[in-house]
C-alpha cells in the first residue's frame, strides 16, 4: 500500500522534483559513476555520503524502474556513505548473495521485499536479517509479500522469532502453514499482521497477541479448516483489534460476515472492518455494527449486496467500498490495488460510470493506471482498465489531463497490446485510446515501439473502422520519430507490403477515404531519408501502383500531393533514379508539373529536379526531353504564387545542398531555393536556425556571389540570407535541429 500512496500522492500536473529527477538520473546512469568489483558489483567512484532519506529513495528508485540486481545492489554495500532505513526492493531481481552483502549490514528499520524473483526466498532473507544483531532489535516493519517460502520446521535459523523488534508483518499470498503461525505468534511486539491467500488452516495462535494485535487482514484464507463459530471465537478475544479484514473475492459462501454483524458487543475497539466479496451483508446489519462503534472510519462493501443507503454512501468521515457510487468505486480501486480480483470488479462498475464523465478527472484516471501497473499480466483487469481510459480521455478530456499521466498510461496501454497481442478487444481498447491528438502529438512515449505495435496488429486485421485508426496513428507516429527510427521501421518489409495492400484495395475500389490519405501519409514519412525503404517501395511494385493511384483519381490534389511527396523521397536516392527514367512516369510528372495547385506543382518540380540533377551522362532517355523538362520547370516555378500556409515540414536542408551546386541547371537550383525560402518566410525561428546550424549561410553566399547563377535564383538567394540576416540579429543564438524531412502536418 505504500508504494500506491506514493504514485496516488504525486502531483502529476507539476513538472517531477529536482530530487526524483537527479535520482532517476544516477539510478539510470551508474555505469557512469561506478566501478565494478572483481564479483561484477558496482561501488561508486568516489564515496559520496548520501542523506539517510535520499539512500532509501534511490533503492526505491532502482528498485521501481526494474534495475535493482545484483550488479547495481552493490553500491549499498558501503554503510558509511549510503544508510539504509526503509529499504524497499519490491519486484527486484536479486540473489540471496547480493541481498545478504548488500542490505542485512544496514540498521534497518523497515524493508519491503515484495514480489521479488523467485531466487529470493523468506528463508533466506530471514537468514540474512539474522546475521545483523542490530535488525533482530531494530527491524518493525517486513512485508514479504508473494514470496517463496520452506517449511519453516525445518532449520531453526530463519525463524521470525528472532526479530524480536518486529511489530508488522505481512506474509500475504505466500505458501504459510500453521506452524509458521505459531512461530510468528511469539514475537512480543508484533501489532499487525496479514495472513491474506496463505495456506493457514487454524487461526487459533492468534490468543497469543491478543492483547496487543491492532491489524489483522485474512482476505482469502482458502484453506481455513475452522468453522464460523470458531473463527469468531477467536477474533471476537481479540480485544485491541482496530482493523480486520475478512474480504474474499472468490466469493465464497461463508456467512461468517453476516455472524460478526449479528454479533452484539464484539470487537469494541475496531474503526475499521472489511467483508468485500462476503454474502448475506445488509445495509441494515452494517449500519447497526457502526452505529454501536461510533469511531469506525471505514467499512468495506465491494462485491456485497450492501452499500446502497445513504448511510453507507463513503461521502462523509465513514469511507466505504463498494459499487453503490463513484466515490465507492474510487475508494475500491485505492485500497485494494494489489487485489487482482476486487481492482476488476471495481473497474466493470467505474466502465459505467465514465461513459458520461464530461470533465477531465485526473484523479479517477490515476487509480485506472495504479490497477494497470500492478495487474499488467492479468488480461480482465487490463480489458476493463484500457475501456476506463478511453472513456476518459475521449475527444477533449485528455485535454485535461497532465501530461506526465498520460505518458504513464499511454506507456501502460503499450505494455499491455505487447502482453496480449492476440486478443482483438484489447488491442481495440487500447488503439482506440491512442488515436488522440494530444496523446500522439504532445505526449512523451516510446513512439518506436508503439508504431511497431499498431504495423503488427494492422498486419493481422482487416476491420475497416480500427485499420482506419491505426493507419492514422502511424502515419502521425512515423513524422515524429528520428531518421534512424524512421529508416528502421520501414526496413521491415512487412510494414512496406502492408500499407501498399491498403492503398492498392483503395485504388481497385476507387474509393478517397481517410484510410486512403492516412497510409499514404505513412509511407511519405517511412521513405524519408530511408533508401532500404525506398527500394523495399520498388521491388514491391510500389511505383507502378502508385501510378495508377494517380490515374484513379485525378482531380484528388491531397492525394496527388501525398503520391508526389512519396515519390520526391524515391527520386532523392540516386541508385532508384534508373526506376524512375520511365517515359509513361514521367509524362504523368510532366502533366502534373503544370497543375493549378501549387502544392501539387511543387512536389512534381522536386521529382523532376531531383532527377536531371546529376546531368546528361546519368539520364537515361532522350536529352531533348531533359533539356524540355528543365525548361518547363524554371518556367513554372517563376509563376508559383507564395503559399498561403506551410506546404511541407523539414527536418533537414541537407538533400537540397547538392541542388543549389547545379549552376548547369538553374531550374534545379531555382526549386531548391524557392523550397528553402517558402519554408524560411513561413517559419522563421524553425527553419532559418536549421539552415545556420547546417551551414546554409555559407552554401547560399556561395551561389549568390556565383558568376553562373542565373539571375532568378540570385534574387531567392539574396531573399533568404536577408531573412537569416533578421533571425540572427533578432535570436543571436541559434536553435539545435534534427536531421530529416518530414511532409506537412495533416
Amino acid at each position: 500500500m505504500a508504494m500506491a500512496c506514493s504514485f496516488l500522492n504525486t502531483d502529476e500536473a507539476s513538472p517531477a522534483s529536482l530530487t526524483d529527477l537527479c535520482l532517476t538520473y544516477v539510478s539510470q546512469n551508474l555505469d557512469c559513476f561506478c566501478v565494478k568489483r572483481p564479483d561484477g558489483s558496482f561501488c561508486f567512484r568516489e564515496a559520496v555520503l548520501f542523506p539517510q532519506e535520499l539512500a532509501d529513495q534511490l533503492l526505491a528508485k532502482m528498485a521501481t524502474e526494474g534495475l535493482l540486481n545484483d550488479s547495481t545492489v552493490g553500491v549499498f554495500r558501503n554503510c558509511e556513505y549510503l544508510r539504509l532505513r526503509r529499504a524497499c526492493i519490491r519486484t527486484a531481481r536479486i540473489s540471496a548473495e547480493a541481498f545478504q552483502k548488500a542490505l542485512c549490514p544496514h540498521r534497518l528499520l523497515e524493508l519491503d521485499a515484495a514480489r521479488v524473483n523467485a531466487d529470493l526466498t523468506i528463508p533466506d532473507i530471514l537468514q540474512g536479517l539474522s546475521t545483523n544483531k542490530y535488525c533482530q532489535e531494530s527491524l518493525q516493519r517486513l512485508v514479504l509479500t508473494g514470496l517463496t517460502m520452506s517449511s519453516l520446521e525445518e532449520p531453526i535459523w530463519y525463524r521470525f522469532s528472532s526479530l524480536q523488534g518486529l511489530r508488522s508483518l505481512s506474509l500475504a499470498n505466500v505458501d504459510f502453514y500453521d506452524s509458521g503461525l505459531v512461530d510468528v505468534c511469539s514475537l512480543p511486539r508484533l501489532e499487525s499482521l496479514d495472513l491474506s491467500n496463505t495456506s493457514v488452516t487454524n487461526l487459533s495462535p492468534l490468543l497469543g497477541l491478543k492483547e496487543r494485535l491492532r491489524s489483522l487482514t485474512l482476505h482469502q484464507l482458502k484453506r481455513l479448516e475452522m468453522s464460523t463459530a470458531q473463527l469468531l471465537g477467536v477474533i471476537g478475544q481479540l480485544n485491541v483489534l482496530q482493523h480486520l479484514d475478512i474480504s474474499d473475492d472468490k466469493q465464497f459462501t461463508s456467512d461468517v460476515a453476516r455472524q460478526l454483524l449479528g454479533q452484539p458487543g464484539i470487537l469494541p475497539a475496531l474503526v475499521s472492518l472489511d467483508v468485500s466479496g462476503r454474502k448475506q451483508v445488509t445495509d441494515a446489519a452494517v449500519k447497526a455494527f457502526v452505529e454501536e462503534r461510533p469511531g469506525m472510519t471505514f467499512v468495506g462493501l465491494l462485491a456485497t449486496d450492501a452499500g446502497f443507503s445513504d448511510f453507507l454512501s463513503g461521502e462523509g468521515t465513514l469511507k466505504v467500498t463498494g459499487e453503490a457510487n463513484e466515490t465507492q468505486i474510487c475508494e475500491a480501486l485505492r485500497r485494494y490495488s494489489d487485489r487482482e480480483g476486487f481492482v476488476r470488479e471495481a473497474l466493470f462498475h467505474l466502465f459505467s460510470l465514465t461513459h458520461i464523465m464530461e470533465k477531465p478527472r485526473p484523479d479517477i484516471l490515476k487509480l485506472v493506471v495504479l490497477g494497470m501497473k500492478n495487474h499488467s499480466a492479468t488480461l480482465n483487469v487490463q480489458l476493463a482498465a484500457s475501456a476506463c481510459v478511453f472513456n476518459l480521455t475521449k475527444q477533449d478530456l485528455a485535454a485535461g489531463m497532465p501530461v506526465r499521466l498520460l505518458s504513464t498510461v499511454t506507456q501502460l496501454l503499450l505494455e499491455a497490446m505487447r502482453t496480449f497481442p492476440n486478443h482483438q478487444q484489447l488491442q481495440k481498447n487500447c488503439l482506440l485510446s491512442l488515436c488522440s491528438d494530444r496523446i500522439l502529438q504532445e505526449v512523451p512515449f516510446n513512439r518506436f515501439e508503439a508504431a511497431k505495435l499498431v504495423m503488427q496488429w494492422l498486419c493481422n486485421h482487416e476491420d475497416q473502422n480500427m485499420q482506419r485508426m491505426a493507419v492514422a496513428i502511424i502515419s502521425i507516429l512515423a513524422a515524429k520519430l528520428s531518421t534512424e527510427q524512421t529508416a528502421q521501421l520501414g526496413a521491415e518489409l512487412f510494414i512496406v507490403k502492408q500499407l501498399l495492400h491498403i492503398v492498392r484495395q483503395k485504388a481497385t475500389q476507387g474509393v478517397v477515404d481517410a484510410t486512403l490519405k492516412f497510409t499514404l501519409s505513412a509511407l511519405w514519412n517511412l521513405t524519408d531519408e530511408s533508401p532500404t525503404t525506398c527500394r523495399h517501395f520498388i521491388e514491391n511494385q510500389g511505383l507502378d501502383l502508385f501510378i495508377k493511384v494517380l490515374e484513379s483519381f485525378p482531380n484528388e490534389s491531397s492525394i496527388q500531393q501525398k503520391v508526389l511527396g512519396l515519390l520526391n523521397n524515391i527520386a532523392e536516392v540516386g541508385e532508384l533514379h534508373g526506376e524512375l527514367m520511365v517515359q509513361s512516369f514521367l509524362d504523368h510528372i510532366n502533366n502534373l508539373l503544370h497543375s493549378p495547385e501549387v502544392e501539387v506543382s511543387y512536389f512534381a518540380a522536386g521529382i523532376l529536379a531531383h532527377l536531371t540533377s546529376r546531368g546528361e551522362e546519368a539520364w537515361m532517355l532522350s536529352p531533348s526531353l531533359r533539356s524540355s523538362l528543365l525548361e518547363q520547370l524554371h518556367a513554372v516555378i517563376m509563376k508559383w504564387p507564395p503559399p498561403e500556409c506551410e506546404m511541407v515540414a523539414y527536418r533537414s536542408f541537407n538533400p537540397f545542398f547538392p541542388l543549389l551546386e547545379c549552376f548547369h541547371t538553374p531550374g534545379v537550383q531555382l526549386w531548391a531555393a524557392w523550397a528553402m525560402q517558402h519554408v524560411c518566410s513561413k517559419n522563421a525561428s524553425r527553419y532559418c536556425s536549421m539552415l545556420l546550424e547546417e551551414g546554409g549561410l555559407q552554401q547560399l553566399e556561395h551561389v549568390h556571389a556565383h558568376p553562373q547563377t542565373h539571375r532568378d535564383v540570385r534574387l531567392l538567394a539574396e531573399s533568404i540570407l536577408e531573412s537569416l540576416q533578421h533571425h540572427r540579429a533578432r535570436t543571436g543564438q541559434l536553435l539545435q535541429t534534427n536531421t530529416s524531412r518530414r511532409p506537412p502536418p495533416q
